[in-house]
């Protein structure tokens, strides 16, 4: 694996927290830990993390409010910003993964999880994130504009903000105009795993996407269902 990446566990049962050190560490990872936020933030100032696996229920500060800070706090923002985080919850309700994907979670784990899963989902979004490079040169279709260097998009010339992996998401899609692909394909492609992805994932982002790019969600014009097969990109709609 070459110099050792760093993982930060952060959940308040010490059990959690072994286990998933053992795991790691057998895999060749450095594993630090932290029970609650607090903690979480002192040891980001003093070391640098390549992956969060944060738990929703701390205590005190709760995981989306540790992501949200992570993500955009001064402090901690120019670090990381585009740092994948895993969460681990116990609740699989959608709302907690609306919640999470606006804030750029990469991926969900619902406790109680196989060890052996959860180094394969670390190992995933990790060579996802070290492949993200997309081509440099910017696209235009219609109103919509997306700039792969500074990650930035506009629709109608207003400035639209994506999460990480909606970014990645569209930016597919608009590599490959009227190209049709699967969930599965867009699980591979995106988030970089075969066996461990859950497609109700390409499902949310796809309906939060189209909510911040489309002029009537309800109706797409440019990421439209292919039904019984997946999702398509059509520039000229």
């Amino acid at each position: 694996m070459g110099k050792s990446q760093t993982i930060f566990i952060i959940d308040d049962e010490n059990t959690i927290r072994e286990v998933v050190r053992r795991y790691l560490e057998l895999d060749g990872f450095t594993v630090v830990e932290a029970e609650d936020s607090t903690q979480a933030l002192r040891l980001l100032s003093e070391k640098r993390a390549d992956l969060l696996l944060l738990d929703i229920m701390l205590p005190g500060m709760d995981g989306f409010a540790l992501a949200r800070r992570v993500r955009n706090a001064p402090e901690y923002a120019g670090i990381y910003r585009d740092v994948p985080i895993i969460m681990l919850t116990s609740r699989g309700e959608e709302a907690d993964r609306l919640a999470g994907f606006d804030l750029g979670v990469d991926d969900y784990i619902i406790k109680p999880f196989s060890p052996r899963e959860l180094v394969a989902r670390v190992k995933a979004v990790l060579r996802r994130s070290a492949t993200s490079e997309p081509d440099d040169v910017p696209l235009t279709f219609s109103n919509l504009h997306i700039d792969p260097l500074r990650r930035a998009v506009t629709v109608r010339e207003q400035a639209i903000v994506l999460t990480a992996r909606e970014f990645d998401l569209l930016w597919l899609f608009a590599r490959h105009p009227q190209q049709v692909f699967t969930r599965e394909q867009l699980l591979n492609h995106v988030w970089g795993y075969e066996f461990y992805g859950d497609e109700s994932t390409v499902t949310v982002h796809i309906r939060r996407l189209r909510e911040k790019i489309e002029p009537d969600p309800a109706q797409p014009s440019f990421i439209q269902t292919v039904w019984g097969v997946g999702y398509k990109f059509e520039p000229e709609s």
